[in-house]
This record gives C-alpha cells, sequence and structure tokens, in this order.
C-alpha cells in the first residue's frame, strides 16, 4: 500500500499550493509597497488641493471665463439674467474662500453651491445664444 502523502496528484496539488503561496506572497509585497507610495501620493496631493492658493487661481480662472463668456452673451443676445445668474454664482464660490477650512465641510458645500448657480448661468446664456 502507497503512502498518500506520494501519490502523483497530492504532490502536484502540493506544488501547486507552494507555487500558489508564493505567488500571493509576492502580491502582498506589490500590495503593501503600492499602498505605501499611494498614500504618500494621496497626502501630498491634498496638501496642494487644500493649499488657499490653489482655490484663489481657480476662481481667478473661473472670473475670468465668467466675464468673457457671460458678458459676450450681453452683447449677443441682449439678456442680462444668464450674467445675474453667473455673477451670484462666482460671488457664492468667493464667499465660500473666505470661510475656515475647519473640517466642518461648509466651505465644500457652498462651492458646490456656487459652481452649480454658475453652472446654471452658462446654461442660461449658452440656451439664449442658440
Amino acid at each position: 500500500m502507497t503512502s498518500l502523502a506520494h501519490t502523483p496528484a497530492l504532490q502536484w496539488i502540493e506544488q501547486r499550493f507552494d507555487s500558489m503561496a508564493i505567488g500571493l506572497s509576492g502580491l502582498c509585497v506589490v500590495h503593501c509597497i503600492a499602498s505605501s507610495v499611494l498614500i504618500a501620493l494621496a497626502s501630498t496631493a491634498g496638501g496642494l488641493l487644500l493649499n488657499p492658493l490653489f482655490h484663489e487661481v481657480g476662481l481667478t480662472i473661473a472670473i475670468g471665463f465668467g466675464v468673457f463668456a457671460l458678458g459676450r452673451g450681453i452683447f449677443t443676445h441682449g439678456y442680462m439674467m444668464p450674467a445675474v445668474v453667473g455673477s451670484a454664482g462666482l460671488g457664492t464660490m468667493a464667499g465660500a474662500i473666505s470661510l475656515p477650512h475647519d473640517g466642518s465641510g461648509m466651505e465644500t458645500v457652498w462651492t458646490l453651491l456656487g459652481v452649480a448657480i454658475l453652472a446654471l448661468g452658462h446654461d442660461l446664456n449658452r440656451r439664449a445664444t442658440h
């Protein structure tokens, strides 16, 4: 009678389990290194995105686009409403910058509200033009 440990089927399974275990160990190493790198990158990007200068530059660009697009719309179709709505959105965004970054998330809420109002103004402007 042969020992169960020496059957070809069991030897094949034992060899495969070792290969899978080695592969799993390799995946664990990749996961650990990748997680560390991604967390380091996320913390760096998070610091950049929370920098007030980033928000001020973004608001300046939004104001530039708003003045050009919404102002052009007034001269193209003659309606003031899109510019008024867009200006309200820009004002809301500007007010959100002045809120403290205390972790309450209110600056984010007001910024998103301002962005939505500004987008509505641009949409009204686009619809009035076409």
